[in-house]
């Protein structure tokens, strides 16, 4: 583990070990408050997400503190975000966290296939606002560590770094992103530098749960949208949910539907109910 970031917060599964979910907390959090704001929320039965899946591993990692150029503070992120008004100003300042953090939640991903004997379909990756972020570049770089497809990516008021690459749906909606392959060329160019010979593009075999608010005034709602755009015309399976009136200002996942949809998302894939 790379020893440059906190130690992950670990939630052993209350059964055997048949699948894990690694879930990536926002700017400014860590692993185990996030852990704690996640599992304190309900499905519409009452029950936390733990409870109703009780052979998941639940990992959450923290990511570096760093500094904010906007802020002129170091804060626990897993990159330096200038502006969520305009995601392009000072992108190329997200660059050198991209590399670290992702880079990073590749060898805890590679971990933990190799703690399920390689069954990649059991390994569920996402996260929420910048952990979302990070979330999706990771997915797209996963060729690196993943033989196949994941068992699913889910995101929660986020958005997409370089989004403006893939074209977006309020642009250029019909860019030709080649099944993905553009995405995923250029996202591991960035973290791994020239990308050579073949690409393993079996992961994009992998279904996305992306959610938003429509009231988020932290990370607007048409930035989630534009995900949406980016991944569907990538070729991937994406199912999409708005909201609204979710805890913290509606920066959240809305109690209990959302929930609910995590949970049926996590139990179709794992076979449980």
């Amino acid at each position: 583990m790379d020893s440059d970031f906190p130690e992950p917060h670990i939630r052993l599964p209350q059964g055997p070990h048949t699948h894990t979910a690694i879930l990536l907390h926002g700017r400014g959090s860590n692993g185990p408050e996030f852990a704690d704001e996640l599992f304190s929320s309900s499905t519409s039965t009452g029950k936390s997400l733990p409870s109703h899946l009780p052979t998941f591993r639940w990992v959450f990692p923290t990511s570096k503190d760093r500094w904010n150029a906007r802020f002129e503070e170091d804060i626990c992120a897993w990159f330096d975000a200038y502006s969520l008004t305009d995601i392009t100003e000072h992108q190329q300042s997200q660059i050198p966290g991209l590399q670290e953090s992702v880079s990073y939640i590749l060898n805890i991903l590679e971990d933990e296939i190799n703690l399920l004997d390689g069954k990649t379909t059991h390994i569920y990756l996402g996260g929420i606002s910048q952990g979302m972020a990070t979330a999706l570049w990771t997915f797209f770089c996963a060729s690196t560590k993943v033989e196949g497809r994941l068992g699913g990516v889910i995101g929660f008021c986020g958005w997409m770094p370089f989004a403006e690459r893939f074209g977006d749906d309020l642009g250029n909606e019909d860019l030709d992103l080649d099944g993905g392959r553009r995405v995923v060329e250029f996202c591991s160019g960035i973290v791994r530098g020239e990308v050579e010979g073949d690409i393993d593009m079996r992961v994009l075999g992998t279904p996305v749960l992306l959610g938003h608010g429509v009231d988020d005034p932290m990370v607007p709602v048409e930035l989630g949208r534009q995900v949406l755009g980016i991944v569907k015309r990538a070729g991937v399976q994406v199912e999409w949910v708005e909201y609204v009136g979710a805890e913290g200002d509606g920066h959240w996942i809305k109690e209990p539907e959302g929930f609910d949809a995590i949970l049926k998302f996590l139990a179709s894939g794992s076979g449980d109910a």
